[in-house]
């Protein structure tokens, strides 16, 4: 039995999903899931074998691989009502300073909605694979969680440490004792990340990757002007947004893997840079940025996917 189960493992082609960090601006790769699952037939969960995530894409992965959510009801999780939740401000907050002395939210109410979604499960209780990236701030590492390498990790846990981002965030202090604070500064895009992880778990370097991306800034900063710019004038000129800016690993990741691998990604145009603008307005740009994805890569999404 166990000769058919590894034969099995080396021959069958892998479908790995990787959802890139972006906060609110992640609902765009549910919308274009949404509809995947709509012309397909089929679920997400049913279609992919590793879901991997970081940031805000931690959680999206983690609802589709534990609990086999369709797109539809993931994207739910991203209404209004959640988010108030999720961005819950903090006292010391004041809107008026680009300089902050404390981080714009606090973690309780994050902890609060995955633990109301996750409750006390970890992440071995994953019904497929699962791999969430995050960084410990003591160590100076990175930290790759899973469902099969740190089983007794909980869900709340690994998400709440990938998605902890600077500024936005304090650090998240895990169980442990160990502090963590968002993966998406080791990598936004953790395809390369997930394809390793798949190549030891499933013993094949037969993998597919569908990447999901959160968005592109690509608007024009005056070379000139920015040459009189300090630390003030980068922090309000997407210093952060430059650095975690991922098509380097996109790119690294189609000399690889070649047609094993596709991107889902755009210029964000008139979407809001900024993380957490969960104004109407923006996030019905961001649903229509979606929306987009889905004319520009939707057939060759279902090709993809096909065996």
């Amino acid at each position: 039995m166990n000769f058919f189960s590894d034969f099995f493992k080396k021959t069958t082609q892998k479908k790995l999903i990787s959802f890139d960090g972006g906060g609110v601006r992640a609902l765009a790769g549910i919308v274009f899931l949404k509809k995947l699952e709509a012309e397909s037939g089929k679920k997400i969960f049913d279609i992919f074998d590793m879901f991997v995530g970081t940031s805000a894409g931690s959680l999206n992965a983690a609802c589709f691989a534990h609990k086999g959510m369709t797109a539809d009801k993931l994207k739910k999780i991203w209404s209004k009502d959640y988010l108030e939740k999720i961005m819950k401000t903090s006292f010391f907050w004041d809107k008026a300073s680009l300089i902050q002395a404390r981080p714009r939210y606090e973690n309780e109410g994050r902890v609060e909605v995955l633990s109301e979604i996750f409750m006390d499960e970890k992440l071995g209780d994953s019904q497929k694979p699962l791999v969430t990236l995050c960084y410990d701030i003591e160590k100076r590492k990175h930290i790759i969680h899973s469902s099969f390498s740190t089983p007794q990790i909980s869900f709340t846990d690994a998400i709440s440490a990938s998605s902890a981002a600077p500024m936005y965030y304090p650090p998240y202090k895990m169980q442990d004792g160990s502090w963590m604070i968002d993966g998406s500064i080791v990598t936004n895009n953790p395809s390369l990340i997930g394809f390793a992880q798949a190549k030891e778990f499933f013993n094949t370097d037969d993998v597919k990757i569908l990447s999901i991306g959160t968005g592109l800034n690509k608007q024009k900063i005056s070379g000139e002007i920015s040459a009189r710019w300090g630390g003030v004038g980068w922090l309000r000129n997407d210093i952060m947004g430059m650095m975690l800016d991922s098509e380097v690993h996109h790119d690294i990741s189609e000399d690889i893997l070649g047609g094993n691998y596709l991107r889902i990604n755009s210029p964000f145009g008139k979407v809001n840079k900024i993380l957490d603008d969960d104004s109407d307005e923006n996030l019905q740009k961001i649903h229509l940025m979606g929306m987009e994805w889905w004319t520009e890569f939707g057939e060759k999404t279902l090709e993809f996917i096909e065996d």
